[in-house]
């Protein structure tokens, strides 16, 4: 599977407060989470967002709170992946389980730019830069962790391969 989008470009430290504001975490529903993601890094994110887009940032992406909300209004807005120089670990095991694809390259983050076209090749651990030819190696996905994402995420996983439910007998 590989895929190409549109790159939107984000510094060091992004929060998941810039992410997702704290003020919308009453919100449950991925698409109206979604019409609120990175607003705080930049108010016209949502509006400009187009499916299969990808993000591109510095280091320490999704810093600060636990929140689950975060990767999942990125992937409810429509972004295929999420390119970093670094990620904070619990927002780098929260996009697994969430089922967000991530990409830890401090050379493609540096490299590329905001507007560029990207290709993604998940499985060649690939990324490609269509704008300037540069291509970037990244470490391959681990296949329980393919498995999350191709499920969906932790919770379907688990519920696809705990098979179908048991009715209780009386």
């Amino acid at each position: 599977m590989t895929f190409t989008g549109r790159v939107w470009k984000f510094g060091d430290d992004v929060n998941t407060d810039e992410i997702i504001p704290a003020r919308y975490l009453s919100h449950t529903d991925p698409a109206k989470l979604a019409q609120h993601v990175m607003e705080d890094a930049d108010p016209q994110f949502p509006s400009k967002v187009s499916k299969g887009d990808i993000i591109v940032a510095g280091k320490n992406f999704g810093c600060g709170s636990s929140r689950e909300h975060a990767p999942v209004a990125i992937k409810a807005a429509g972004v295929s992946c999420v390119i970093a120089a670094s990620f904070a670990r619990i927002f780098f095991r929260n996009s697994f389980n969430m089922g967000l694809m991530i990409f830890e390259s401090p050379s493609a983050a540096a490299a590329i730019k905001e507007g560029d076209i990207v290709e993604v090749d998940p499985d060649a651990g690939l990324i490609r830069n269509a704008a300037t030819g540069e291509t970037f190696e990244v470490a391959p996905i681990p296949h329980f962790m393919k498995q999350l994402l191709a499920d969906g995420g932790l919770i379907a996983h688990i519920r696809k391969s705990a098979g179908p439910p048991v009715e209780p007998r009386v």
